[in-house]
């Protein structure tokens, strides 16, 4: 399933996302509120403070889960991103740079380059 171009634009617009992963017994984990970014026809999120954070430990573990932002309210699939895909990882620092890039360099170089790039997670419906 893809995005339709109107969650696209409200999520991929919105200053902040809420993400929550589900639990094995399909209950939702209390909601984090963390930075998304679109790039292309689609959307995603890195962990700024690296794969042990526990957001995206559990995210990266259920793969699945719901997310929320710009009155948007999705049910999603999270995938990772191959650090060594290196298109999509330069369009993601591109797309962070250009939407949070006002929050000085030191914030936004939590979740761009090298060391952020194994944290990508594309979201996708569900």
């Amino acid at each position: 399933m893809s995005w339709d171009a109107d969650d696209l634009t409200r999520i991929g617009g919105a200053e902040e996302l809420q993400v929550s992963s589900t639990r094995r017994d399909g209950t939702e984990r209390p909601f984090v509120t963390i930075w998304t970014v679109r790039s292309g026809d689609a959307l995603y999120i890195r962990s700024a403070y690296g794969p042990d954070n526990p957001w995206y430990r559990r995210a990266r573990h259920a793969g699945v889960g719901r997310v929320r932002a710009g009155g948007v309210d999705r049910a999603v699939t999270f995938t990772a991103i191959d650090a060594a895909d290196t298109a999509t990882q330069e369009a993601v620092d591109a797309a962070y740079h250009a939407k949070y890039d006002r929050y000085g360099p030191q914030i936004v170089g939590t979740v761009t380059g090298p060391a952020s790039h194994e944290t990508t997670l594309r979201i996708d419906p569900r």
